[in-house]
């Protein structure tokens, strides 16, 4: 790996990657707390709801990560519990939102911006050359994040003719967005995962993440996946943005992010 002092690729990204100011339209909106009970704001119909317990994987872990010549490939140790990349999670039948056929798998999400669904560990993906943000973790089918110490990779480096040219751990707080995405029909519409990823920003001790949609802003201060229930259908745009003990927006790289994803009839069940 090239030499490549890592003080200057901080000096780039407190230059270029400030917050943004996309949340700004729904700074008035009702705010409530959300913990492990269910939490609705006290006007409108949507409510922020913790999705049921689901299996943790606890020895699941990323032991490598190497992207060379447009192609990443993973170290994954599926622990005692068998992890496997491809593999349906057990309960993804009783938690009744959306699942991929395809199993468990991998999310990459390359500054912030919407994240790759990958199955094995090795597989191609292109990336421009410049300095980028990159996050890997593990998944349950369903798109939930696995949580704990080594279950993903944060890095920022350079990337140089589809290569890692060179990288360093983030150190700094950020937040990554994972869900909602895309489209939702049917019975999925019902429960609507928000799922997302603190890195080096633990909730409930000094920093909170403020969820904003339509029209509601719910503060959420435990890292935990959720259900959006009451959702109207057709386009809706989540901000969601890590602030901290005070509510104040943390000057992290993108931060606030925003997301429009659609919630559409099962045109089967007309």
């Amino acid at each position: 790996m090239r030499s490549f002092p890592i003080f200057i690729l901080l000096a780039f990204f407190v230059a270029a990657c400030g917050p943004d100011t996309a949340s700004s339209e729904t700074d008035t909106a009702t705010e409530e707390t959300a913990t492990t009970e269910e939490t609705t704001a006290t006007e409108g119909s949507i409510k922020l709801v913790p999705m049921p317990e689901t299996p943790s994987y606890p020895g699941a872990q990323i032991t490598g990560m190497k992207f060379n010549d447009g192609t990443f490939n993973f170290g994954i140790d599926g622990g005692e519990d068998s992890y496997e990349l491809g593999a349906q999670t057990p309960n993804a039948d009783q938690l009744m939102c959306a699942n991929s056929g395809k199993g468990q798998h991998i999310h990459l999400i390359v500054d912030n911006e919407p994240y790759a669904a990958k199955y094995t560990a090795e597989f191609d993906y292109e990336m421009p050359d410049g300095l980028h943000y990159i996050l890997a973790f593990i998944s349950r089918s369903y798109h939930e994040s696995i949580k704990h110490e080594g279950a993903s990779r944060a890095v920022m480096g350079k990337v140089v003719g589809n290569t890692l040219d060179d990288y360093a751990e983030i150190t700094d707080p950020m937040l990554f967005y994972s869900r909602p995405k895309g489209t939702y029909t049917g019975k999925d519409t019902e429960n609507v995962m928000l799922d997302f990823y603190p890195v080096n920003a633990e909730l409930g001790n000094g920093y909170q993440v403020k969820v904003e949609v339509g029209g509601q802003t719910f503060m959420v201060d435990t890292w935990q996946p959720y259900y959006f229930q009451g959702l109207p259908m057709g386009e809706n745009t989540v901000v969601l943005t890590l602030v901290d003990a005070e509510g104040n927006t943390v000057n992290a790289p993108h931060n606030p992010v925003k997301r429009v994803f659609t919630l559409a009839e099962d045109k089967g069940d007309s």
